[in-house]
């Protein structure tokens, strides 16, 4: 058993899947013509990171509601954790290409992190091993 999709409401399909994949070097798994459940034409757009079960199903905000919640999905909290394998090369290629981090990397047991925003306004973690710290000194 695994999650197999989680949903990010954004407010452009095309916009969002610019940050997730050449940002954040996600893949684009499908984008695909669908429509609403009343009929209206919608895409189906997923990413997910290189060899990950999950994917984000990125959701065009529909109506004043959804838009009220675009990068509130989480209510100011980092809500999304992307863990990876190199933290001081993931960082900087994201730096390089734009994205906002709102703090600086920080050491905790668990691993380095830094929080950053995405193309929405959520805030993430980013995450190294908690082997980077016994590598870096």
């Amino acid at each position: 058993m695994h999650l197999e999709h989680m949903t990010l409401i954004v407010h452009d399909y095309d916009e969002a899947i610019r940050f997730f994949v050449d940002a954040l070097g996600f893949e684009l798994v499908e984008d695909s013509p669908s429509t609403t459940n009343d009929g209206r034409p919608k895409r189906w757009v997923v990413v997910r990171p290189p060899g990950a079960a999950t994917g984000l199903l990125l959701a065009r905000a529909d109506g004043d509601r959804q838009q009220s919640v675009v990068g509130a999905q989480y209510a100011g909290r980092v809500g999304l954790f992307l863990r990876v394998d190199d933290f001081e090369a993931a960082r900087q290629r994201m730096l390089d290409r734009g994205v906002e981090f709102v703090t600086e990397p920080r050491d905790e047991p668990y691993g380095r992190f830094a929080v950053f925003v995405d193309v929405a306004g959520n805030r993430w973690d980013l995450l190294g091993h908690a082997g980077d710290l016994a590598r870096r000194r």
